[in-house]
């Protein structure tokens, strides 16, 4: 999953960029609103972390502009400004969540794994294709009741894949959602971690669940 966050102050930048690359985000980060909105605009982000007072361009101008260019992203809004003209300016604006800062951390994660779910149509954290269990909140994952030791970019990996169960996955999907413009994503890196994913999800003789479509992408779930 890959999220961007837009907030000025850059203690607070940091902390929920280090938070939301720990929860397996790729992660884009920006202090000022005209470079938030370049961000926005060249991106696949499916989360936007937004600040209201940014140098630049207001927060609620750069929301109108990523939702007039038809932008899908979910946005949280995290700001000091807490009464209800301008939580209802937000929303009105097309954010989809608004949190007060100050903030607890875990709050914010919280609410961005609620966004996620939305935005793929899922309300419970716990995703399931045959005996495979994702969950999304525990960042855990077994098959057949075993536990899978997945590295974050496996996990991210596999939970993107998950949430698009039985869709034909194109790798340019991939690179947009599970990369930052920072990553080494060169032609065969997401070949290898494809390659890591199968071993730990499909050996021991198991049936497939990750399926290529050679030319198309990949498939978690039944064979095509």
């Amino acid at each position: 999953m890959r999220a961007l966050v837009i907030e000025d102050y850059g203690p607070l930048r940091e902390a929920v960029s280090t938070a939301l690359r720990g929860a397996g985000f790729a992660v884009d980060a920006s202090g000022d609103g005209r470079e938030g909105d370049w961000f926005a605009d060249g991106g696949t982000h499916d989360i936007v972390v937004l600040d209201l007072g940014l140098p630049g361009m207001d927060g609620l101008e750069l929301l109108r502009r990523l939702r007039a260019r038809g932008s899908q992203a979910h946005v949280l809004i995290v700001t000091a400004r807490d009464q209800v003209e301008d939580r209802c300016a937000g929303l009105d604006a097309g954010a989809d969540d608004y949190l007060v800062k100050p903030f607890a951390v875990p709050e914010l994660l919280a609410r961005v794994r609620a966004l996620l779910r939305r935005a793929y149509q899922r309300k419970d954290p716990v995703l399931r294709i045959r005996d495979l269990e994702i969950d999304t909140a525990r960042r855990l994952a077994r098959r057949a009741g075993r536990d899978l030791d997945l590295t974050p970019r496996e996990f991210a990996l596999l939970q993107f894949l998950a949430l698009r169960a039985g869709e034909t996955v194109p790798r340019e999907d991939i690179r947009a959602h599970l990369y930052d413009f920072r990553s080494d994503n060169g032609s065969n890196v997401i070949d290898v971690y494809i390659g890591y994913l199968r071993r730990k999800i499909d050996g021991d003789g198991q049936e497939r669940l990750l399926h290529t479509r050679r030319g198309h992408g990949w498939i978690l779930g039944d064979a095509p």
